[in-house]
């Protein structure tokens, strides 16, 4: 079992992974989605209803891993949500531009 402090080493070091796998993060995230009642906060906002499958760090782990699991920096979310508060990670596919039409 990791403490906290030894977790906030591995995310500063860029081990996020042991992390996300640990008990503490486990029971934060299960707390945290327990608290927002398994619905994604953004989509209630704008009064929609949606299943949250994933907690947030509103601000980001990598850059404030001492707010690792603090409940104020911490949100649930639907993954189409949580894919728009993290657009650095979806994968920009490149179309092939064809300037002719190739119509007979």
């Amino acid at each position: 079992m990791h403490t906290i402090e030894q977790l906030i080493d591995s995310i500063k070091s860029g081990n996020e992974i042991a992390f996300y796998k640990s008990t503490v993060w486990l029971r934060k995230r299960k707390q945290i989605l327990k608290r927002d009642n398994y619905e994604c906060q953004h989509c209630k906002l704008k009064g929609m209803y949606s299943k949250a499958e994933t907690v947030h760090h509103i601000k980001h782990l990598k850059d404030y891993p001492e707010l690792a699991i603090e409940d104020n920096n911490l949100i649930s979310l639907c993954n189409v949500c949580h894919n728009i508060a993290h657009p650095e990670k979806l994968k920009i596919i490149k179309k092939e531009i064809v300037s002719e039409e190739r119509w007979e």
